[in-house]
């Protein structure tokens, strides 16, 4: 990282060892690294996730309870030619958005495994607008996501260079995920084995938010000045027990990104559910969240502007530095950082 302009695209990049980009995650999830920076003094501590509850602030904690569905499927075209197909949102009126690896144009058909077809609607800049059948019926989405239950695959990002294997139906899940709907985990909730969620109930109120992570997750921000980026939208909804939470004045703890987007989103327009496009970046920051738990992020991305929006971006610099230095892992399944 060079620039200091907060506005400048460069000031978010950096770089980093492609060894220190986890393609599977710690086994046991307590023996991931965690970094926790204090902000009043700008302390940097190093240990292990397992030693959260040591350095938690008296807070109110809010996870996301999405659940990733099986979104990349492989299929052919009609004419013959391979697709690949990862599925991003449904649209309403039978239609989904979705990324689509092979050229198609509108009219396209799609066949896949178990009778399951797509028909393509509209071409837009990135995404592909379709509407899928099974043996010629129209599918809504709760089909859609039961047949991708039995031939789908687990949407690992783009930068693990794997094959989703068995296991990653597990550990690309968080142990408390139940609400259908996202092409990505929630990287900070995958930490959190389920004696550490009992240990945090006898000294945290929990509540929970839902907000469906797209694949826009893993886009980088294309224009220089980053206030000219257009944010992607996601569905979310918002629990009456996380209502109250943001509603009162206890301080909150975000688990991830995504709770940070749906909590200020909510504070600033009183709107429960629909969705949610917040862009926050240090000209941007957080209104009602106080503390952040995160994991480390793509040079360039929004969510690296966000963890800026907590901490500046000259700490953001200070601290990725220290965590390739001291050779954490990166990425969806890499270690995590607490900002208090």
């Amino acid at each position: 990282m060079m620039k200091n302009n907060i506005f400048d695209l460069d000031s978010y990049d950096y770089e980093l060892p492609s060894k220190l980009i986890a393609s599977s995650p710690a086994n046991p999830k307590e023996s991931a690294n965690l970094l926790v920076y204090q902000r009043s003094n700008n302390k940097i501590t190093h240990t292990k996730f397992g030693n959260l509850m040591e350095f938690l602030p008296d807070c109110d904690i809010i996870f996301n309870d999405t659940k990733v569905i099986k979104a990349r499927i492989y299929g052919k075209k009609s004419s013959g030619g391979a697709v690949e197909l990862l599925l991003n949102q449904p649209l309403g009126q039978g239609k989904f958005s979705t990324l689509i690896k092979g050229r198609v144009k509108a009219g396209t058909i799609l066949e896949f495994d178990n009778g399951l077809s797509c028909e393509v609607i509209e071409l837009l800049d990135e995404y592909r607008i379709v509407k899928f059948y099974q043996n010629n019926r129209l599918v809504d989405t709760a089909c859609l996501y039961q047949i991708l239950n039995t031939i789908g695959h687990v949407p690992l990002p783009p930068y693990i260079k794997r094959e989703d294997q068995k296991s990653d139906e597990i550990w690309y899940q968080s142990i408390f995920a139940k609400n259908d709907g996202a092409v990505a985990a929630p990287t900070a909730s995958l930490h959190f084995s389920p004696q550490m969620i009992q240990n945090l109930k006898s000294k945290h109120n929990i509540s929970y938010i839902t907000l469906h992570v797209g694949a826009g997750t893993f886009k980088g921000v294309e224009v220089s000045d980053i206030r000219e980026h257009k944010m992607h939208s996601e569905i979310y909804t918002i629990s009456d027990e996380a209502i109250n939470t943001i509603n009162s004045n206890r301080p909150i703890l975000g688990v991830g990104t995504t709770v940070t987007r749906c909590v200020e989103y909510f504070y600033r327009t009183g709107v429960k559910d629909g969705l949610c496009d917040l862009f926050l970046h240090p000209a941007n920051p957080p209104q009602r969240q106080n503390y952040l738990l995160t994991n480390f992020h793509l040079p360039k991305s929004t969510l690296i502007m966000l963890v800026a929006s907590f901490v500046g971006l000259e700490n953001v610099k200070q601290i990725y530095k220290q965590a390739i230095e001291r050779e954490y892992k990166f990425y969806s399944y890499g270690d995590a950082m607490l900002v208090i």
